[in-house]
């Protein structure tokens, strides 16, 4: 495996030490933890996403969702089975796990079902008002505007008599 030296970014950045970590967090993944359960990312439009997740045999009870700074965390807690069934083949895992996803900035959950097997948690990005992009207006120099009052009243006078004021 290949590491990355980060020492340049540092130099010339602020508040970015968190891709960092993120970096050093993948390359110490064990392959075999992320094969259950296994999982889609879907992209809806620009700013909505979802997690589709297959866990057959899981209630919503045995489900937990929960978000820490931006951090998603699907759980899933495996009920033991009360029955000592004898089985002749075991092909459906029924083990508890843990799954993380690292979220971009402005990116909440927004919802979560179970449908048929599938858990779907929907993402969308909220970016905050006062981050958005606005158009400022462009006032007009002072001589226009006395212009403009005139011209405003002048058209007010030349209404037909049967109009009525707003």
């Amino acid at each position: 495996m290949r590491t990355f030296d980060l020492a340049p970014l540092y130099r010339s950045t602020v508040g970015f030490d968190h891709l960092a970590r993120m970096l050093d967090a993948t390359s110490r993944v064990d392959e075999q933890a992320f094969s259950y359960p296994p999982y889609n990312i879907e992209k809806i439009d620009e700013d909505r996403y979802r997690i589709v997740m297959a866990v057959a045999g899981f209630a919503e009870d045995d489900l937990e969702i929960t978000t820490q700074d931006r951090t998603l965390l699907i759980s899933g807690q495996a009920r033991k089975d009360e029955t000592a069934a004898q089985y002749l083949h075991h092909g459906i895992a029924g083990r508890s796990f843990e799954r993380r996803f690292e979220l971009a900035d402005y990116i909440r959950p927004t919802g979560a079902s179970l449908v048929n097997g599938l858990l779907n948690v929907d993402l969308a990005r909220e970016v905050p008002e006062a981050l958005k992009p606005r158009t400022i207006p462009i006032a007009a120099a002072t001589e226009n505007k006395e212009q403009a009052k005139t011209i405003e009243n002048r058209s007010a006078e030349n209404k037909p008599a049967g109009a009525k004021a707003a």
